[in-house]
């Protein structure tokens, strides 16, 4: 078999999300602390463009940057009606979720809220000189605590993605499958039992 058609191995050096939950335990804010060795410009344009968001996250369209601009993102890992996908050819008619840039600083902010998600985030840290981002993520939603497990193994899975993405391997939607998905949701209910 050529190296071509083996399956590439993802690196997996993502650190957990953590969780928090208010006391009632119906508004929840999960957390990512990340840091890629990549510049600054190359993680912005990965976070904060439709072509960017496609190779790690979801298609974004429209996508209109600054404050109060229109976002709809259509999760490529997810069917139509959201359950993710169980692998198959992915289309551009994947779940989509409609919102508004809540937040946006040019290579520094990033914040959307989109329906069923909450408000998601991206505080990008380094200088244009640098070959390593930090990226500090926050995502504040509502929703039932049961939820926690899968939507911090969903964001984990999502900044893998990111990592490839940096390094010029967006994902093809086409080949994605829950496996990784499932592995993470295991390891994040078993930390937060």
């Amino acid at each position: 078999m050529s190296t071509e058609s083996r399956p590439r191995a993802l690196s997996y050096d993502i650190p957990h999300g953590t969780a928090r939950s208010s006391a009632d335990g119906a508004a929840h804010t999960i957390g990512f602390e990340l840091s890629f060795p990549h510049p600054l410009e190359s993680v912005w344009a990965a976070v904060a463009t439709p072509a960017g968001l496609r190779g790690w996250l979801a298609a974004a369209d429209p996508f209109e940057p600054g404050p109060g601009g229109a976002v709809t993102l259509r999760w490529l890992n997810r069917g139509p009606q959201g359950a993710l996908r169980e692998g198959g050819p992915a289309s551009d008619e994947g779940f989509a979720t409609a919102g508004r840039i809540t937040a946006w600083s040019r290579r520094r902010l990033a914040e959307y809220t989109v329906d069923g998600r909450g408000s998601f985030g991206f505080t990008l840290r380094g200088t244009l000189d640098d070959d390593r981002t930090r990226v500090r993520f926050r995502n504040d939603f509502t929703g039932d605590a049961d939820s926690l497990p899968d939507t911090l193994a969903d964001w984990h899975q999502h900044f893998e993605l990111l990592g490839e993405e940096l390094r010029g391997r967006p994902v093809d939607w086409a080949t994605w499958t829950p496996a990784r998905f499932a592995e993470l949701r295991g390891e994040y209910a078993l930390s937060l039992s």
